[in-house]
């Protein structure tokens, strides 16, 4: 009977290890941009200290200087992120961008938000189906992703940057909802009232637990707070990763397999990725990497800006304080 159990549960694991990885999209961003790229930074692998037990044979860690673009996509595509989309928008658009910065030694981070309405060259960029996109100038960030997916956001911000993404992580809607409940909600501390309509949040000023669909309308919302901007929402966005963070720290998933199951089945099913990180241990081995990091060592800015000479309404990089922060992080 015993080795019956065992069977099952083998079987049972293994089924779910092949379902998360199958959740999981890639796109091969490196194939699709080639060489005209800012210089990948070096990646060292330590040398193992002597040991004295022959049994020690794991090997350390690969090092080294790691930029990740992370975006958030407003993808109105299925019935979950319509619901929570809260309209009927066509196509996607990086509703939220940031590059993270990963110190070489794995303890400190830096998180570098792009507000949405920056003006910038957009590249030409390479489709799926072998054209290109022209070039533009003046165009809103986040029309890049609108454009040309996740090969022109990337396109995009290396040229804005001068820094090269070496990993691309996305995620929608009802993978950033589906995130928060898998932790039981988040923590958050307003210092003002949210009365937001378009995006369906209405807070209080005070600290307020938040479940998935409340942390979303968090990130999004825009028009209760402050002048209205993207900047006030990008605050809003660092505070809410941030809570996220310590939420993660709090909870050990390991003891709780369930719970570990019903997060990543949440996160790999709305997860698109660069070819480098699309399996279930090669992201394993970048979260091993980010929970080496300290709380005290995670810093969370956004790129300086100046309001557009053309449109106040939009935003261009301020200079030179944007490229010292770029280049910061090379």
């Amino acid at each position: 009977m015993t080795g019956c159990i065992l069977v099952l549960v083998a079987a049972g694991a293994g089924w779910a290890y092949w379902h998360l990885n199958q959740n999981i999209r890639s796109v091969d961003i490196d194939s699709a941009l080639g060489g005209d790229r800012p210089a990948r930074a070096p990646v060292t692998v330590p040398t193992e200290a002597p040991s004295a037990s022959p049994s020690a044979s794991a090997s350390p860690l690969p090092t080294g200087v790691l930029n990740i673009l992370v975006l958030g996509s407003d993808s109105r595509s299925g019935s979950e992120n319509s619901a929570l989309g809260g309209g009927d928008s066509t196509g996607a658009r990086s509703d939220t961008a940031m590059v993270v910065h990963l110190d070489a030694d794995r303890t400190k981070a830096t998180v570098v938000s792009i507000p949405r309405d920056t003006l910038v060259t957009r590249p030409s960029c390479p489709t799926p189906s072998g054209g290109t996109t022209p070039a533009t100038y003046g165009a809103m960030f986040n029309s890049a992703y609108a454009v040309g997916g996740p090969v022109c956001a990337v396109k995009t911000v290396e040229q804005l940057t001068g820094v090269r993404m070496d990993h691309y992580i996305e995620i929608d809607f009802a993978g950033f909802a589906g995130l928060v409940d898998a932790l039981g909600g988040v923590t958050v501390t307003t210092t003002q009232d949210i009365d937001d309509d378009r995006s369906h949040l209405h807070l209080e000023a005070g600290t307020h637990r938040l479940d998935g669909t409340q942390a979303l309308a968090f990130a999004r919302t825009r028009h209760g707070i402050g002048d209205g901007s993207d900047l006030g929402r990008i605050k809003l966005q660092q505070q809410l990763v941030a809570a996220l963070l310590k939420e993660a720290g709090k909870t050990d998933l390991l003891t709780d397999p369930a719970a570990l199951y019903k997060m990543a089945d949440a996160v790999t099913g709305s997860l698109t990725t660069d070819t480098g990180l699309d399996s279930l241990g090669e992201l394993r081995g970048l979260a091993q990497g980010l929970g080496a990091i300290p709380a005290t060592g995670l810093t969370t800015v956004t790129m300086p800006v100046v309001a557009a000479p053309s449109d106040p309404n939009r935003v261009v990089a301020q200079e030179p304080a944007a490229s010292t922060l770029w280049e910061s992080l090379r």
